[in-house]
């Protein structure tokens, strides 16, 4: 049995709810989020979890690298990435339950976290990024692990993903934050054309020192390589080539997947 427990405080830390139980939690809250307003999922470091802290997002399969993992509410320009309805209005179901052994053990996409964030340091999947342009919420890092694959335009959801701000340099590292054993790679690369650009070439770096390149084309489809299984912590995409004769400068990532099984 693991404890698990679901806290919602206000902008000073005070506690508006919370609710604690063995393996599976639930969480109604009435009342309007205000700016400041967070939400903390606690549980034994180690635990693999289901968690869905809003009924809007979708649920996500986890692994806490901490006890505890807590969520900002996003206000304003923070919140463009995410669907609208997302946090809104004054009734919210909440919930959290530990993950059975047949879940934990079978082949998935390790890469999706629609919870993730920035300030994430301990709910794993994790993805961040040395760039991203102009800061803004619709180009992060977290909406390329987020589960939404529509490439066909960019801006405010739907249409988020990771934009590099015309920086070659730029490079998307997803930090798995336990041994993972990986054989599959997806990426959807963003479409919106003539407005974008594409990758032609790029280099995946695993954690392991290994590297693979990948070979791009011009597509809304996805791009996917098999490769032979590689047990890892983590991974980098960089050393990003656009096409040179496309003279859009704006290349950027939809969605990366990490297809594979725990290493243990």
């Amino acid at each position: 049995m693991k404890t698990l427990s679901l806290i919602i405080k206000d902008s000073d830390g005070n506690v508006l709810a919370s609710e604690t139980a063995e393996n599976s939690v639930n969480m109604v809250f009435s009342g309007e989020y205000q700016p400041g307003t967070t939400i903390t999922f606690c549980a034994p470091l180690g635990t693999f979890a289901f968690i869905k802290l809003d009924d809007v997002l979708d649920e996500s399969f986890v692994y806490m690298g901490g006890n505890e993992y807590t969520l900002t509410i996003p206000f304003g320009e923070k919140k463009f990435s995410y669907n609208p309805k997302t946090f809104e209005g004054a009734l919210h179901l909440l919930s959290a339950r530990v993950a059975e052994d047949p879940a934990v053990k079978v082949y998935k996409n390790l890469a999706l976290n629609a919870h993730d964030t920035a300030a994430n340091s301990t709910c794993f999947p994790h993805a961040f990024a040395n760039i991203e342009t102009r800061g803004e919420s619709v180009f992060a890092a977290r909406n390329a692990i987020n589960g939404n694959t529509e490439n066909r335009s960019h801006g405010n959801w739907p249409y988020e993903s990771w934009g590099i701000n015309r920086d070659p340099s730029a490079a998307l590292t997803l930090d798995f934050g336990r041994t993972v054993t990986v054989d599959r790679l997806v990426l959807v690369t963003r479409a919106d054309f003539p407005h974008d650009n594409y990758w032609t070439n790029a280099d995946i770096i695993f954690s392991d020192g290994s590297v693979m390149p990948l070979t791009m084309q011009k597509s809304v489809a996805p791009h996917q390589w098999s490769f032979e299984p590689k047990t890892i912590t983590g991974l980098t995409l960089c050393n990003l080539i656009k096409d040179e004769s496309d003279p859009s400068p704006f290349p950027a990532l939809t969605q990366i997947q990490v297809w594979g099984t725990e290493a243990v």
